[in-house]
């Protein structure tokens, strides 16, 4: 078993690399099924070593093969073993019929009542359905993936859990709700993003020990990336550095009643490690915001004139948190609009900017999936059923460098280049996250990290923060609980 690869694959690509394991590394189909079966085998029983009760679920395609490889070694290891195939046996073809026929000389338990068998299984494997649906499930498939969800028992899913689009991670009508998933040879990249996150399970990559020559010689693919993986970018500080060095971060926001978001996009800055953070915000928020958080330069703005000095002390200048979408966030955008400085754009500026799209290649756009429908003129849904082609629509339309908020956060950069952060949890869904980031991408820029690190490192800093915070209690996390941990990761 291998740690999760820092590529990631579209289907067509993942076949691509079957199909060069089989010709060009004289890997015949069978012996990768047979790897296969084994590698989820030691698995099962690595995750769930008292089961002794097992059902696998099998269809008719190369995924059913791999079940029926983990049934075969599981009753010769002596587990109790019941098989249901939602095929005609004489109609499978290739390597899953050759998987079939030896699974015959195993005294195999056919499955009957369906959904009893499935309540009195110690886990389930589930082979249904592989990386190759493109439609919604129906008939048989559909009703036993429900039976499978309903029966509630820890449940072992082959390449990907049934249902769900191993391109884009939307369901396909239903899927199954996976305890863990092991995925093989390459790792589709909608395992990551959209809804596959909450079906998945824990996730796991074998290789099915193929050569790493394999992969070199393979062009494509989207790159992964997380705190671990990036945190060398971020250099320790000169002994002599002082605060001019670090930058001056410029925020503007904090329309009348949502105050909150432009200091929390504030600190953020600050515990990211900018030197200077100056807040350009509605006046009666200027003097508690000070009085709060005295390291936060805090400016009351009601007019051009006001705001006009203080963009010439700013290295870079975030735009959006709190912005509101009346008269006076649509003043106060147009004048950062005009500014030359690297722009960090979110909430309503994004809202705002929708309206009158415009391009730029020195800024970060960073919508939510509800903010990326509107800057595309789609609907949110469209947005959700392939994340991938949103994210790189919106950096053909708007330019610079664009983010694609929610599990597995997209980025996508001038060349086009698409990356994926897989960290985070879903204690993150609550208000002020965002403004968080904001801060965080702003700080990055202020100290000197180039554009193109900037989105990814960020992120990655972002969610890697949320997941301490987070702990095993992701319920009822704060925007605010995150600050102490960014400080950390910066210095890390």
């Amino acid at each position: 078993m291998h740690s999760l690869p820092h590529i990631l694959y579209s289907v067509a690509q993942t076949r691509s690399l079957d199909r060069l394991a089989i010709k060009q590394y004289a890997t015949p189909g069978i012996v990768l099924m047979k790897r296969a079966g084994e590698a989820a085998f030691e698995l099962l029983m690595a995750r769930w070593p008292k089961a002794q009760n097992i059902a696998v679920l099998c269809g008719g395609g190369n995924n059913g093969g791999d079940g029926f490889v983990v049934a075969r070694l599981a009753q010769q290891a002596g587990l109790s073993v019941t098989l249901t195939l939602l095929h005609r046996p004489d109609t499978l073809k290739g390597e899953a019929r050759e998987a079939f026929e030896a699974l015959k000389q195993q005294p195999i338990t056919a499955m009957n009542e369906l959904p009893q068998r499935l309540d009195e299984c110690d886990v389930i494997v589930d082979g249904l359905l592989g990386t190759g649906l493109a439609s919604e499930v129906r008939g048989e498939y559909a009703t036993v993936i429900e039976q499978i969800n309903q029966a509630a028992r820890p449940t072992l899913s082959l390449d990907l859990p049934s249902g769900l689009n191993a391109d884009s991670g939307q369901v396909m009508g239903c899927a199954v709700k996976a305890t863990a998933t092991l995925a093989f040879i390459g790792l589709n990249r909608g395992l990551l993003t959209g809804e596959a996150p909450g079906y998945c399970g824990d996730l796991y990559f074998s290789d099915l020990s193929l050569p790493g020559a394999l992969y070199q010689q393979f062009s494509g693919g989207i790159k992964r990336v997380d705190y671990a993986a990036l945190k060398q970018l971020i250099r320790p500080r000169p002994a002599h550095a002082h605060k001019g060095m670090c930058g001056h971060v410029l925020l503007v926001g904090g329309d009348r009643g949502m105050s909150g978001a432009i200091r929390l996009a504030g600190e953020a800055a600050l515990r990211s490690g900018s030197g200077l953070v100056s807040i350009a915000t509605r006046r009666e928020h200027a003097a508690l915001m000070t009085a709060q958080r005295p390291e936060l330069m805090s400016h009351g703005v009601e007019s051009e004139a006001e705001l006009t000095p203080l963009f010439s002390r700013a290295t870079v200048i975030v735009c959006g948190p709190g912005l509101g979408a009346g008269e006076w966030g649509r003043v106060r955008l147009a004048q950062v609009l005009a500014q030359p400085q690297p722009l960090v754009l979110d909430a309503d500026a994004l809202n705002l900017l929708a309206q009158h799209p415009q391009q730029r290649d020195n800024w970060l756009l960073t919508p939510h999936p509800a903010e990326a429908a509107r800057l595309l003129s789609i609907s949110t849904a469209e947005v959700a059923a392939d994340r991938f082609a949103a994210v790189a629509a919106l950096q053909q339309r708007y330019g610079g460098y664009v983010l694609l908020k929610g599990a597995g956060t997209l980025m996508c950069d001038p060349s086009g280049e698409i990356t994926l952060c897989s960290d985070g949890n879903p204690g993150m869904a609550s208000g002020g996250m965002g403004d968080l980031l904001s801060g965080v991408l702003a700080a990055l820029i202020a100290q000197g990290v180039a554009l193109p690190q900037v989105l990814p490192l960020g992120v990655a800093v972002h969610a890697a923060a949320g997941d301490r915070a987070a702990g095993q209690t992701p319920r009822g996390l704060l925007a605010s609980d995150l600050l102490p941990h960014l400080r950390q990761l910066m210095n890390s």
